[in-house]
């Protein structure tokens, strides 16, 4: 009976131990070059490359979960997963709901139209403009930009292609992901500068974990301090973003 016990109480430290190995990150995969899914149905992109890093330091494995970008604080905050990794602005209202690293990528949000049709963002009073739903993107437009119609979308895939449609006057979104559709579509281009709204966009991206997980995000802390000191932060930044 005691070898029983004690079996036990190895398969129970064994399985905790075999859990806190692995962390479960949440994304939504259709944001390239942060994330996307390729022609083989994997989840690739500058995020995941980056959560890998972190991981390999970290002694952990990475496993990635692909779900609409609006319900992944919910997921996070319900324990299905352990982060989130996804393109996701650090904001005052999202830091009342969840902790997040340091920064790991500036960032800044811009608009885009059809070439020449409108000569700044004030032209765009008045207009359809897409974005994705739930993102810091639609909060700034609602918040700042009443004049202009706001259209959410379950994924900016949906909404660039109702903009080459005619369905939509301009989109915005992250100036990183917009300079990807730029190159693909040359009769688009930017309308207006960048916007660096402290509130909604200059503090940077950051991943997300749940408020009482201290310890886990210490240790991405740790591991994103190690990935940018090692050098490879700058590979992979290179790999993604200067192509």
């Amino acid at each position: 009976m005691k070898k029983l016990v004690i079996a036990a109480v190895l398969a129970t430290v064994s399985l905790s131990a075999s859990a806190a190995d692995t962390i479960r990150f949440a994304m939504e995969a259709s944001y390239p070059p942060f994330e996307f899914v390729d022609s083989s149905n994997q989840i690739q992109g500058f995020d995941v490359d980056l959560a890998n890093a972190m991981c390999k330091e970290m002694q952990a494995t990475c496993t990635f979960t692909n779900q609409a970008f609006d319900s992944l604080i919910p997921s996070l905050k319900f324990r299905r997963f352990d982060a989130v990794i996804s393109g996701m602005d650090i904001t005052p209202e999202r830091e009342k709901q969840v902790s997040f690293t340091n920064a790991y990528y500036d960032n800044s949000a811009i608009f885009i139209a059809h070439a020449g049709q409108f000569a700044d963002v004030a032209a765009l009073k008045g207009k359809r403009v897409g974005m994705q739903n739930g993102t810091t993107h639609q909060k700034f437009l609602m918040d700042k930009h009443p004049e202009i119609t706001a259209v959410p979308y379950d994924s900016y895939q949906n909404a660039v292609l109702d903009l080459k449609n005619g369905r939509l006057d301009a989109v915005f979104g992250d100036t990183a992901v917009v300079n990807e559709w730029l190159k693909q579509n040359k009769n688009l281009a930017a309308v207006g500068d960048k916007i660096t709204d402290p509130t909604y966009f200059g503090t940077g991206l950051g991943v997300a974990v749940r408020q009482n997980n201290t310890e886990l995000l210490t240790k991405l802390n740790d591991a994103l301090a190690k990935v940018k000191a090692d050098g490879t932060y700058k590979t992979l930044y290179s790999k993604w973003f200067q192509q």
